[in-house]
């Protein structure tokens, strides 16, 4: 049973943002400080990455533990409620983000993947890598 009533979900789930999250911001304006310029959200690389540097193949991507599946196989089973619906979802995200590593891997990209909450700890040490 869903704490939440229907209109409290709407609106929780409608505040989640595919771009310009609060972590990606965070990286990229730090990155941009120390002179690194970048492309957000380009459509011309596959997958979109948050941050790409075409000149040196480079794509970075910011990844939400609840939606990419950080500690999966212990959080699996943390769905309350419609189960079924956001394990398919999490595991399909999970498939796509091996998709696209496998696919700019292919095209000599250099990929780095960042959890959000790892940008929002350290974040010298991400701008560092």
């Amino acid at each position: 049973m869903d704490k939440l009533t229907k209109e409290q979900r709407r609106k929780n789930m409608q505040a989640n943002k595919a771009t310009s999250t609060k972590p990606e911001i965070l990286l990229a304006k730090a990155l941009f400080a120390r002179g690194h310029r970048y492309r957000k959200n380009n459509k011309t690389i596959f997958g979109k990455p948050d941050l790409s540097f075409k000149k040196i193949k480079l794509v970075i991507f910011v990844d939400g533990e609840f939606w990419h599946r950080k500690d999966w196989h212990i959080r699996k089973n943390d769905h309350k409620t419609n189960q079924e619906f956001w394990i398919k979802k999490i595991e399909r995200n999970i498939e796509r983000d091996k998709e696209v590593n496998a696919e700019l891997s292919k095209q000599k990209w250099s990929i780095l993947r960042f959890w959000a909450k790892d940008i929002e700890k350290n974040l010298l040490t991400c701008i560092l890598k």
